[in-house]
């Protein structure tokens, strides 16, 4: 008898009460394309036929979205690709208590309609109190946008060449800035712009002095700038991105500019990112003077770019809440990243797995910090195991350096470290 006639229906799997309760949890058609790739399996021979229904339900997803969870063993603490500043526990806890209906925009105590996010609002005023007002939009590009419409569509941007910067996927300050509407007039060169430049530039024409943090990159040698007070007296507002999303100054980043000290230095809008060292999610910061935020937040672009609940959330508990986990990682403390290093290097070693603990040099990352490393440890492994660690469950992502797999574990929390040491054991085919 041909066997895959024996291969039960469709409609018989789905019945076995396990894909029932998946089905509510993912979606019928998420179950239903596992018992399918479970059924083609049994008619290749691959599994017997009344293997179907466990073949499916094994092959479920956790979740209903394809987005996996990975540990980042990069060393990178902001990894772009990997969704930058993991969220606190405080902020995950948050959004999910506001992702049935929440009062985002509606008071309690009179039953009319609030300020939107105004608690997320009020804790990012409390965190920049040198600011008079704040807004949020959905990530620091939007704040660049939203601010060049609403003070200078029509009319010219004072840019520094040197300032002309690439900001990663192929985007670029003045595409994005030009898409606007603005003109930009830049001044002074590639590695030197005087505060003269600026001033010899501003007109009639200009909307606003724009200075960009050059996060990415460094130019080093013959090279000068124009600093925030220079620029203060030119008789238009002064914008600065400062890209990373500081809030104050950070003693392990002196180079890194925070919006508190150039709004006291004199900016009088101040841009940045709240998913990468403020350690929030993605979202665009704007803080300053309350003229000019109220500008941007009245101008019709402001409703497009505009800020879910959930985001809403998690940056009121990141401001609000226990340190994020970026700021965790980047106040790691040295003698306990080789403690853990030689910790889970020696558990795999026991096991057979050639593994050691060495010194490791971790970074920023997501455009914060250009050129600053981080004294960091990590887990020394051959590069062939790269492949299976990410491909395992979870996923673990590392660096390969001098052909061997770095996991750096100032990236690693303390608790993930026993997740490491099983991904690796299951990678080498040893049972923990």
């Amino acid at each position: 008898m041909d066997r895959r006639r024996l291969v039960p229906r469709t409609d018989a799997v789905l019945a076995d009460p396990r894909l029932v309760e998946a089905g509510g949890r993912l979606g019928r058609p998420v179950v239903k394309e596992a018992v399918t790739r479970a059924q083609e399996r049994a008619r290749r021979g691959e599994i017997g036929p009344e293997e179907v229904a466990d073949a499916a339900v094994a092959a479920l997803p956790a979740h209903a979205a394809s987005l996996r969870p990975v540990v980042n063993a990069t060393g990178v603490l902001v990894h772009t690709n990997l969704g930058r500043a993991p969220l606190s526990a405080a902020a995950v806890e948050a959004m999910a208590a506001a992702s049935g209906p929440a009062d985002v925009e509606f008071d309690l105590a009179t039953g009319r309609r609030a300020r939107r996010g105004r608690g997320a609002l009020e804790a990012l005023a409390g965190a920049v109190p040198a600011a008079e007002d704040v807004h949020v939009v959905n990530n620091n590009a939007a704040a660049l946008v939203l601010v060049a419409t609403a003070l200078a569509a029509g009319r010219e941007i004072v840019i520094s060449r040197g300032e002309l910067v690439e900001i990663g996927d192929g985007f670029r300050i003045p595409d994005l800035l030009t898409s606007t509407g603005a003109r930009l007039r830049e001044v002074g060169t590639t590695n030197r712009t005087s505060a003269r430049d600026y001033a010899e530039a501003v007109g009639p024409q200009t909307g606003f002095v724009l200075k960009v943090h050059p996060s990415n990159f460094r130019i080093e040698g013959f090279t000068g700038s124009a600093a925030v007070p220079e620029l203060t007296g030119l008789g238009v507002p002064v914008v600065v991105d400062i890209g990373s999303g500081l809030c104050a100054r950070e003693p392990m980043l002196p180079a890194e500019p925070d919006a508190t000290t150039m709004i006291e230095a004199g900016a009088d809008l101040v841009t940045a990112s709240g998913d990468k060292l403020l350690g929030g999610p993605q979202a665009g910061l704007l803080l300053g003077r309350r003229d000019l935020v109220e500008r941007c937040r009245r101008h019709p672009l402001a409703r497009a770019l505009r800020v879910g609940k959930l985001t809403l959330a998690a940056l009121e508990a990141t401001l609000r809440g226990p340190v994020p986990p970026v700021r965790q990682a980047l106040h790691a403390d040295q003698a306990g990243l080789v403690e853990r290093a030689a910790a889970v290097a020696g558990r795999l070693a026991e096991a057979g797995v050639d593994a050691r603990g060495v010194p490791s040099e971790a970074a920023v990352g997501g455009g914060g910090a250009p050129g600053v490393t981080l004294p960091s440890a990590a887990v020394s492994l051959p590069d062939r195991f790269a492949v299976p660690l990410r491909g395992g469950d979870p996923p673990v992502v590392g660096r390969i350096e001098s052909g061997r797999l770095l996991l750096d574990l100032r990236t690693v929390p303390p608790e993930r470290d026993v997740d490491v040491v099983g991904a690796v054991l299951s990678a080498a085919g040893v049972r923990g």
